[in-house]
C-alpha cells in the first residue's frame, strides 16, 4: 500500500533532527529503516534530497523544497483530522512563521505577539523582520506583511490597513536649519531619500488650495534601502525624510521627530497586506493570526 504521508513524516523527522539514528529513536524505527524510506522517496523523485555525512544530514536545494511542502502537508493532515474530531472546529497550533518589514513589525507585530499567544497558547511564533521581499516557499514562511502594491499574483492577500508617508525631521535639525514652509524650500535642505522607486529624488506634494499634486526635487547626500534605515538616519539629525507613517508615529508621539509640510501632504494611500500561499484549506494558525491582526488594525 502506498503510504506517502508516512514516508513524508520519516523524511521530515530525519531532516529536522539531521540524523537517521535520532529520527529512528523518535519514530521507533531502526536507523537503517529510516535510511531506506528516505532512499525510496529519492528514487521515486529521481533526485537527492539529503546529503549523508559522517556527522549529520544536509538538505540539498531539492530537499529544502520537499521539506517545506512536506511539513505543510503533514500539518494540514493533522489539522483536518483534529477539525473533524472536534466537530468542524480546528484549534490553532504549531509553528507559525511570520515575516514583516522592520517598521511594521516593530510598530504592530512585536507588541501584539504576547496577546496573540495568550489567546492561542498552542501556537509557537517564529518572527523575522526584514525590509526585503522574501520568497514564502523558499523561506518556509506562513505569512508575510507587505507594504505597497502587490506584485506576486500567485499569493493570496488580505488587506490589513492603509497608511501614507509623512515628511519628518528632528527638532534639533529644524532648530539649526529652519523648517521648510513650502516644498520649494527643500532645495535648501538635506533630504534622506530611498535608493529605489521610479523617481527616488523627487517627492510628491499636493497644493493645499488647488488640491493639485506635483513633485519637487529632494536633494541630499544619503539614500536608504528601507524605511527603518531612513528613519534611523533621520533620528540622528542628518536631514529631512519622507517615510511611512507607522514607521515614525511612535517617535512623533515622543517628540523625537516633528512632521513638516503637513499641509502639502498628498496622503497617497499605501496599502498593507498579509500575504500567504494559496491553499484550499488554510491552516487554523494562519487564519487565526490574520484575523487577529486585521481586527487590531
Amino acid at each position: 500500500m502506498d503510504n506517502r504521508a508516512g514516508e513524508m513524516e520519516v523524511f521530515v523527522t530525519a531532516a529536522e533532527l539531521k540524523s537517521f539514528s535520532a529520527a529512528g529513536r523518535r519514530l521507533n524505527l531502526s536507523p537503517s529503516a529510516v535510511s531506506k524510506l528516505v532512499t525510496r522517496i529519492e528514487d521515486r523523485l529521481g533526485t537527492r534530497l539529503l546529503v549523508r555525512t559522517t556527522r549529520s544530514l544536509l538538505l540539498t536545494p531539492e530537499g529544502e523544497v520537499y521539506l517545506a511542502r512536506a511539513q505543510r502537508i503533514l500539518a494540514e493532515i493533522a489539522e483536518t483530522e483534529q477539525m473533524v474530531a472536534n466537530g468542524g472546529r480546528a484549534t490553532p497550533r504549531g509553528l507559525l512563521r511570520i515575516n514583516a518589514t522592520v517598521g511594521f513589525g516593530e510598530r504592530y507585530i512585536l507588541p501584539l505577539a504576547g496577546e496573540f499567544l495568550a489567546l492561542h497558547p498552542e501556537v509557537r511564533l517564529d518572527i523575522s523582520l526584514t525590509d526585503g521581499v522574501i520568497d514564502l516557499i523558499e523561506e518556509r514562511t506562513d505569512i508575510a506583511i507587505r507594504v505597497g502594491p502587490m506584485r506576486d499574483s500567485t499569493l493570496k492577500a488580505r488587506k490589513l490597513m492603509e497608511s501614507y508617508r509623512i515628511t519628518v525631521a528632528t527638532p534639533d535639525y529644524l532648530a539649526l536649519h529652519g523648517a521648510p514652509r513650502t516644498p520649494d524650500e527643500l532645495i535648501h535642505h538635506n533630504c534622506i531619500t530611498f535608493s529605489f522607486g521610479r523617481n527616488p529624488r523627487e517627492w510628491l506634494f499636493r497644493d493645499p488650495l488647488s488640491r493639485t499634486t506635483y513633485t519637487r526635487p529632494a536633494p541630499g547626500n544619503v539614500q536608504a534601502s528601507s524605511g527603518s534605515i531612513a528613519r534611523n538616519l533621520c533620528l540622528t539629525g542628518l536631514g529631512i525624510a519622507r517615510i511611512g507613517r507607522f514607521d515614525v508615529e511612535p517617535f512623533i508621539e515622543k517628540g523625537a521627530l516633528v512632521e513638516v509640510l503637513a499641509d502639502y501632504n498628498p496622503h497617497e494611500p499605501e496599502q498593507v497586506h498579509a500575504v500567504f500561499a494559496g491553499h484550499d484549506h488554510l491552516a487554523a494558525r494562519i487564519r487565526a493570526f490574520i484575523d487577529f491582526l486585521a481586527a487590531k488594525m
